[in-house]
């Protein structure tokens, strides 16, 4: 009986001890050492840290690149035209600001145009942008009133026709000569020298964009464009002159249609005696022409600016002097204020002919055959064949 009583004491284990030992030694080492892993919580604290403070840092570096765009700060020194379109949306211009240099994260831009609704304030033109300005100066300076939009001096020489003016003032940035087209057209402008005038034809203001020099904004509105050259002839030719236009028994029309023809035939010095071979063909006293005025200006003005030929005297049109006796159907030119003067106080002549000589000069003559004598005596119409 006491050996039964020693046995759980110095003997052989029992049967429970055994059963869990050999569950304690039948664990896979593995399985012990990831149990052993988990008691070191501090290194995962570390790490966690570590990442945080990685994010906080990235994001912080981008914020500030972020902000030194929007804000305009630490940015190289430099400045661009832009040129902003009808057709252009935000997203067109924010690509041009940073082709041209100007901001460098386009989606940026995009997402503050949304937020301040800047597409309301951004208008067409061209505009002088650089650097040192952030977005909400970039945006300010892209509106109509800004004062950083490109300035364009444009001369409108004496003579030029309304094609020709257009023509220039396109290719000076001004405004499309369709545009200008339209505007000239179907604008109803309340100058009273065009109340007469009917709408549908831009060729109703030849004659009233009178030539000077101009200072215009690229891409300016075409009806500002032609309202100050309208307004420039309101003002240039005065309620005195006009006075003296309705005294003579012409109207202003008239006046301004002989004055483009004296503009584009005469010289600097002999524009009265031009006016006053117009004159003296309207009124056919003695010379024999039946009131043709055959201004070879007309022709010019008909086809297209070419040298005219015996062809062109035959084109139908109400602006051709030599198939139609009287005045063409309008100015063929934009006279100037010397011009618009000889057409009101012609000089006093009995000249009916004139020709252009070698020398340069015009000179005038009586009768048909005077003129043809002096042209057979000029190189430049025996290598013309004229």
């Amino acid at each position: 009986m006491s050996d039964y009583y020693r046995e759980p004491h110095g003997g052989s284990p029992s049967q429970p001890q055994r059963d869990s030992e050999h569950r304690a030694s039948s664990r896979p080492p593995e399985h012990r050492k990831r149990r052993r892993r988990r008691g070191h919580p501090v290194l995962f604290f570390l790490l966690y840290i570590v990442i945080i403070l990685g994010s906080s840092v990235l994001l912080a570096s981008a914020g500030w690149i972020a902000a030194n765009d929007v804000l305009a700060l630490n940015k190289t020194e430099a400045s661009a035209i832009v040129e902003v379109t009808e057709e252009n949306d935000v997203d067109d211009i924010a690509k041009l600001l940073k082709e041209k240099g100007i901001i460098e994260y386009p989606f940026l831009f995009k997402l503050f145009c949304t937020f301040t609704h800047a597409s309301e304030k951004i208008t067409p033109g061209n505009y002088t942008l650089n650097t040192e300005m952030d977005y909400r100066a970039l945006v300010t300076n892209l509106s109509a009133s800004s004062a950083t939009k490109v300035k364009v001096e444009v001369t409108i020489p004496e003579g030029y026709n309304i094609d020709q003016i257009f023509a220039l003032l396109e290719s000076r940035g001004v405004a499309k000569v369709e545009e200008l087209r339209e505007m000239a057209a179907e604008h109803a402008y309340r100058f009273s020298f065009l109340q007469e005038i009917p709408l549908g034809d831009y060729h109703r203001l030849e004659g009233y964009l009178f030539p000077d020099t101009y200072e215009f904004y690229a891409r300016q509105d075409p009806l500002y464009v032609l309202n100050k050259m309208l307004v420039n002839f309101d003002a240039r030719v005065t309620n005195e002159m006009r006075d003296d236009i309705a005294q003579s028994g012409r109207s202003i029309h008239e006046v301004i249609t002989i004055a483009s023809m004296v503009e584009r035939e005469s010289g600097t010095d002999d524009r009265a005696t031009i006016a006053s071979v117009i004159y003296n063909r309207l009124n056919n006293n003695d010379g024999g022409t039946n009131g043709y005025l055959q201004i070879d200006a007309t022709l010019y003005y008909i086809n297209g600016g070419k040298v005219p030929t015996e062809a062109d005297k035959s084109i139908d049109s109400p602006y051709n002097t030599y198939l139609y006796p009287g005045l063409p159907a309008g100015p063929i030119s934009n006279p100037g204020l010397a011009a618009i003067r000889a057409a009101m106080d012609p000089e006093s002549t009995k000249y009916y002919f004139y020709a252009l000589g070698d020398d340069g000069v015009h000179h005038f003559f009586r009768t048909y055959d005077e003129q043809a004598a002096f042209i057979g005596t000029q190189e430049r119409y025996r290598a013309s064949g004229g």
